[in-house]
């Protein structure tokens, strides 16, 4: 059978993107080990000092920078390897508590983006309070406290990692979380005071690899795939990713997720 030219167009821009996509995951996973050796190296030079020899107070400080870069490195290769298997379909359901996991992601994304941050966060304690001395405020519905979801923890916390990123990368002062029950779901909002989104410009966020003009001020306009990985990672859980902002005024991004994934997965019919 002979092929018409927009068939035999059709199936050679389908083979060229699943190469491209098998290039992209395997160049993934080839980072991981030399990362990973990195990331040993660095912190043996911390931990081993009696062994490799003392740091200076000025070489510990760099040391431990290189050490959280290696880090953010390797958590951004496992989020481009989570949206690949959100799209794939692969889940992991597991039961993890809400308040605890939401403030060690926050503090988190405030230790990765908040250099200032760093000495306050030093003893890892994740309240309210020393979360709002770095310009942070958290408020949980109190009724979370004890309650447990049943999702894929590793893509939710990378949502509402990227979302306080992006809050604090674009903050003039201060960023607020704002988690609520909503029905069988839980509802997370992001808000900043920076300079907002020009509704033109609100889908167009969303979108792999778009990137909008920094605005003034801003040292670095990101790479362009947080947000989108973001939203494919909340549709995968069930959920959505909505954007409210104006051009000057900040912006909201609100999450909602159900509190079960395994509720909202189709399971394959019975046969018989």
């Amino acid at each position: 059978m002979k092929l018409s030219g927009s068939q035999t167009d059709g199936a050679g821009e389908e083979r060229q993107g699943f190469f491209k996509e098998l290039r992209v995951e395997f160049l993934i996973h080839e980072l991981k080990d030399p990362l990973a050796v990195i990331e040993t190296g660095l912190r043996m030079l911390l931990e081993k000092q009696e062994s490799y020899g003392g740091l200076s107070r000025k070489q510990e400080r760099t040391i431990q920078r290189s050490l959280r870069a290696a880090r953010k490195a390797r958590a951004m290769l496992h989020g481009l390897l989570e949206v690949g298997r959100s799209e794939a379909g692969c889940f992991s359901c597991e039961r993890f508590p809400v308040s605890q996991t939401l403030y060690g992601v926050i503090l988190e994304a405030v230790e990765t983006m908040d250099s200032a941050a760093q000495e306050e966060l030093a003893d890892g304690e994740m309240t309210p309070a020393v979360l709002a001395r770095c310009g942070v405020k958290v408020q949980m519905d109190p009724s979370l406290d004890e309650e447990v979801m049943c999702q894929d923890q590793a893509k939710f916390c990378q949502i509402v990692g990227n979302l306080v990123k992006n809050a604090l990368h674009h903050r003039q002062s201060k960023v607020e979380v704002r988690v609520a029950r909503q029905g069988e779901a839980l509802a997370v909002e992001v808000s900043d005071d920076g300079p907002g989104i020009h509704p033109e410009h609100q889908e167009l966020i969303f979108k792999r690899y778009a990137q909008l003009e920094a605005p003034e001020g801003l040292a670095r306009r990101g790479h362009g795939l947080g947000l989108a990985g973001a939203k494919i990672l909340a549709q995968a859980l069930g959920g959505g990713l909505e954007v409210r902002s104006e051009r000057g005024r900040g912006a909201v991004f609100r999450l909602v997720v159900p509190m079960n994934l395994e509720q909202t997965v189709e399971k394959p019919p019975r046969e018989g």
